[in-house]
């Protein structure tokens, strides 16, 4: 027992000591980052690719006016991905194909040997609009309006014109760097093409850093990842007349008593952690109990421990309500029972603001002179977070508004969009190559 405890004391010790270190040691490397990015966009390869994103920029609102007219609406992504493979296919990558859940990849090699530690770059070709929606661009100069056109197809035309300056620059990183445009980003596709990446696909145990293209600050790097679970309830009960049933149980009443329950929830505002109902239906006529009703239930937070919080509070609500319906009202036909079905999980995480990923980002803004800020969000990033993996999600430029409206807009002007496409490219050749100046074909 002595020796465990006091195992258990150097060990800690131990931690301390390494935490310390780290942290003398972590204004050292910013500046050793700092420095590598600096050397990085002043090098004559980056000037190549600098070069060539101006040149190829016609190009680039070319290709995002073209695949925002191909529709992407919510689990038929299909046209699109396959649009956007020939695309990668075009641009040189190896090993291009669609995988298993529809996402399209495509690999530029590194100097490392084969099978070795991969980059993941993502940008997610789906929309939140349904079939049959209007993707028609309009264009007013430099602005661009339709569904869809920043969230995310953008980011999707971005990382082309990416891969186009890599190559022009002539760019030989020391890890290889994976191409995905995938699907299932947006509502109740629930993260499914990163989560197939990241947990089932053939490149699961290789991908070391994960960088994702979906914001439009090309400053701002987003580092926590909000979680969520959204849930269907379904109240049950043996319905019947609501004059000649009446004493009866009631699905509404107990559904009415678990939000009303639900309403009264306490949560932090730090972490933000909140909770909302979003839909509810159910019921036949007006003058009939109903057998079932339904609502959709939304809960996030930025933290995990208080989503499981929130999530085991909600989880009891429904419990009791259930529970005061049954003793308030006759079960003699049948109880009132609640089905309580997962709809959505959005795994929660945090990428250390210490780790390399970040601070090569950092530095790679700051080269560019733009002061970098942090946020938290539920992007594609969630799902590596959350395994452990170093991961961010970067802005593919503007600006921009109204994501997720029919109007939804983003501007194009010349200079900007350069801008963007060439931060993006500096900062996925940093952290392709560790952080440190790359080498070149």
């Amino acid at each position: 027992m002595f020796a465990t405890v006091g195992l258990t004391r150097r060990r800690r010790l131990g931690a301390m000591m390494m935490l310390m270190l780290a942290a003398a040691a972590a204004p050292h490397a910013q500046q050793q980052g700092e420095s590598a990015a600096q050397q990085l966009i002043a090098g004559a390869e980056f000037k190549k690719a600098a070069a060539f994103i101006d040149g190829d920029y016609d190009r680039f609102v070319k290709e995002l006016i073209a695949l925002n007219e191909i529709p992407a609406p919510p689990f038929k992504e299909e046209v699109r991905a396959k649009a956007y493979l020939e695309m990668l296919r075009k641009e040189g990558l190896s090993d291009v194909e669609l995988d298993g859940e529809g996402n399209a990849l495509g690999v530029r090699r590194g100097r490392g040997p084969a099978g070795g530690p991969m980059v993941a770059i993502v940008a997610h070709i789906d929309t939140v609009f349904p079939e049959g929606t209007d993707v028609k661009v309009k264009r007013d100069g430099t602005r661009l309006a339709a569904p869809g056109i920043g969230d995310n197809t953008r980011g999707i035309a971005l990382m082309l014109a990416v891969v186009r300056a890599i190559n022009a620059g002539g760019f030989k990183t020391a890890n290889d760097l994976l191409f995905v445009g995938n699907v299932g980003e947006e509502g109740e596709g629930d993260l499914r093409g990163v989560k197939f990446l990241m947990r089932q696909g053939k490149y699961k145990d290789r991908i070391k850093q994960f960088i994702a293209i979906d914001g439009q600050d090309p400053a701002s790097i987003t580092r926590g990842g909000v979680g969520s679970l959204r849930y269907r309830v379904t109240f049950k009960g043996p319905g019947g007349h609501s004059y000649g049933a009446f004493g009866l149980v009631n699905p509404a009443f107990a559904m009415g008593n678990a939000i009303a329950k639900f309403a009264r929830l306490q949560v932090p505002a730090t972490p933000k952690t909140t909770f909302n109902v979003g839909i509810v239906s159910g019921g036949t006529s007006v003058n009939s109990i109903p057998a079932e009703v339904q609502m959709v239930v939304d809960l996030r937070s930025e933290s995990c421990a208080e989503l499981k919080k929130v999530n085991e509070a909600f989880l009891g609500v429904v419990g009791e309500a259930v529970a005061e319906e049954n003793k308030a009202r006759s079960t003699r036909e049948g109880p009132i029972t609640a089905d309580q079905a997962l709809i959505g999980d959005r795994p929660c995480g945090e990428t250390l603001m210490t780790t390399p990923i970040v601070q090569t980002a950092t530095a790679v803004i700051k080269a560019f002179g733009l002061t970098p800020s942090y946020g938290i969000s539920s992007t594609d990033s969630n799902v590596p977070m959350n395994l452990g993996i170093p991961a961010i999600t970067i802005g593919r430029g503007g600006p921009g508004g109204r994501a997720h409206a029919p109007d939804e807009w983003t501007d194009v002007e010349r200079k900007a969009a350069v801008e963007a496409i060439r931060i993006a490219t500096a900062m996925i050749v940093a952290v392709g190559n560790g952080g440190s100046v790359p080498a070149t074909q």
